[in-house]
């Protein structure tokens, strides 16, 4: 079972790191693929270009061999949307392996409004990182989340995609790529927010200044 995460990565930090370790570890993924968007969609542009990001995605995963990096949606020219990355992962990797999309409950409040979200759940399994509390409160996604919830993992691992799993496990970090892009331009430090390694990147580019 394959799980990916995508994002601006702008810069990549310890909120990003630890639901996906957590993840990883929870769930018993093979791997989770690390994947940095080229053109945002739901979002603003990244401020980073696309190779310092990926320089700061390495420096961040290098000891940890099971969160891989994939720079696909960095190649693909237009947009970055999920419906296409999952397309060329089944192209690559065939239609048996489960696929899994990590997203936090505020990007799964808008997955009605994503490209083909419908065609998503056909191709991969979304497994929402979500605190305790959290919950949809729009009626589609409400309706979406009955006819397809699940309760286990199991349900994941015995077939391909369909499914979505409401994953309370994931350490929720109050941290966000905006507040350590703040900090910088303000003159401060964002130091144990995101790991020393990214930290030296971002000081020797002197990115977001």
């Amino acid at each position: 079972m394959i799980g990916i995460l995508g994002g601006t990565f702008d810069p990549i930090h310890f909120g990003h790191l630890r639901p996906a370790l957590d993840c990883l570890q929870g769930l018993s993924f093979n791997e989770i693929r690390m994947m940095p968007l080229k053109v945002a969609v739901h979002r603003p542009q990244p401020q980073a270009s696309a190779a310092q990001r990926v320089q700061m995605l390495k420096a961040a995963l290098l000891d940890q061999t099971d969160l891989v990096l994939d720079t696909r949606e960095l190649e693909r020219s237009g947009s970055s949307f999920s419906y296409d990355t999952l397309m060329a992962l089944r192209a690559e990797l065939g239609g048996d392996i489960p696929l899994c999309l990590l997203l936090g409950a505020d990007a799964f409040a808008n997955f009605l409004t994503w490209h083909r979200p419908h065609d998503i759940l056909k191709l991969a399994h979304l497994v929402v990182m979500a605190r305790p509390g959290d919950a949809p409160i729009d009626d589609a996604l409400a309706t979406l989340l009955q006819m397809h919830g699940c309760a286990e993992q199991a349900a994941l691992t015995a077939a391909p995609a369909g499914r979505i799993l409401w994953y309370s496990q994931a350490t929720q970090l109050a941290i966000s790529s905006t507040q350590i892009r703040q900090l910088i331009a303000q003159g401060f430090s964002p130091r144990y927010l995101l790991p020393d390694a990214v930290l030296a990147l971002i000081e020797r580019e002197q990115l977001y200044r």
